[in-house]
């Protein structure tokens, strides 16, 4: 049967209607098949580029040692988190509380305060600190001290849940707790050539007759940076009252010694390694400063006191005395030098924030 021209025209404009949408149907699947594609690369890059980070658990507060409890893993996109950021849990496992015996030690909150605890025999105990450091728990009735055998991990300020844990957030070791802790400088010390910030040390003394003394050890050191670049002789560490007479004696000493050395030498793994005891016998006069200063307690004097060596102190008024002539004028020079360092990087340092500015 023959159609007419209108059926025609009806039926070429239904295939042709026909024609365009089956080509818009294939455009907009397109367009959603190259959406979807796109959405699903973002997605994959994204979850590539999603890594383990440790993040706080809960608020804590200034001065508060951090337990592995308080900490969990949080995947996070590699690009926001900061460049100074210490890693996931199993990255910060070497530095969290055990005791010698590999009893973990975790937090508990009494009343909102946090309470350090220790299972031992399935039985939990207060850890409780002396002023010296050494911390303890009651055990039938008993002080039974513990030892710990590894640095305790403190939060320098206070953070809130979620936080991301970086190098200048924490910090590690008993001395923060302390009332008398400050951040000493010195330029005096004979620095290793690849030390840097966050390098544990212990600061030595040694002489010509081969005597070589612990002065102070296992401190954190901090590099101060100029114009963006590490001072090559100055460090800065956090010491104690003691501590910081200890170190003064030292270097008038090694003042005074023609040939003698202050220097540092690091720990290879400060989380572990166990705190080397100091040696270095103070000399009287320091000692009696030390016994009429009130910012030192009476049990850190009495270990002063018994590190009093008679031989070891004998050995190094012999250096002194050999060197008696030239002391004064040794001393005198080398601390003008000092001085002359130090007011140096604190005028570049002024020279820097002023270009800042």
């Amino acid at each position: 049967m023959v159609s007419n021209p209108m059926q025609r025209k009806a039926r070429n404009s239904f295939l042709l209607g026909m024609l365009l949408m089956l080509i818009i149907t294939g455009l907009i699947i397109a367009i959603l098949f190259m959406q979807i594609k796109n959405y699903r690369d973002k997605e994959a890059k994204e979850t590539a580029a999603k890594v383990n980070i440790a993040v706080l658990k809960q608020d804590i507060k200034s001065g508060q040692i951090i337990t592995e409890d308080m900490l969990e893993n949080k995947q996070v996109n590699k690009n926001m988190i900061p460049n100074n950021a210490i890693g996931d849990v199993a990255t910060l496992t070497n530095y969290f509380l055990e005791d010698k015996e590999g009893n973990e030690i975790k937090t508990k909150y009494e009343k909102n305060e946090p309470i350090l605890y220790i299972t031992k025999q399935d039985k939990n105990y207060i850890l409780n600190k002396e002023e010296t450091g050494n911390y303890y728990i009651e055990q039938n009735g008993e002080k039974k001290y513990i030892e710990l055998n590894t640095i305790p991990m403190v939060a320098k300020v206070s953070m809130n849940k979620n936080t991301v844990l970086t190098r200048e957030l924490v910090t590690k070791g008993n001395d923060t707790m302390a009332d008398d802790i400050r951040k000493q400088e010195y330029n005096v010390i004979v620095l290793p050539t690849q030390i840097k910030t966050g390098d544990y040390v212990d600061i030595r003394l040694s002489l010509p007759s081969e005597q070589d003394y612990i002065v102070v050890s296992k401190k954190e050191v901090e590099i101060p940076t100029i114009d963006g670049v590490d001072s090559k002789d100055t460090m800065w560490l956090k010491l104690s009252e003691a501590e910081t007479l200890a170190m003064n004696s030292a270097i008038i000493e090694a003042f005074k010694i023609e040939g003698a050395k202050l220097y540092a030498t690091t720990y290879t793994e400060p989380g572990i390694q166990k705190e080397a005891i100091p040696t270095f016998p103070i000399s009287k006069e320091s000692l009696q400063l030390l016994e009429n200063n009130p910012n030192v307690i009476t049990d850190i004097k009495n270990k002063l006191h018994a590190r009093y060596n008679v031989e070891q102190r004998n050995a190094i008024n012999g250096e002194l005395q050999n060197n008696l002539e030239k002391s004064a004028e040794n001393v005198k020079n080398k601390m003008q030098e000092s001085i002359t360092k130090t007011q140096d990087e604190r005028k570049q340092y002024l020279n820097g924030m002023s270009s800042e500015n």
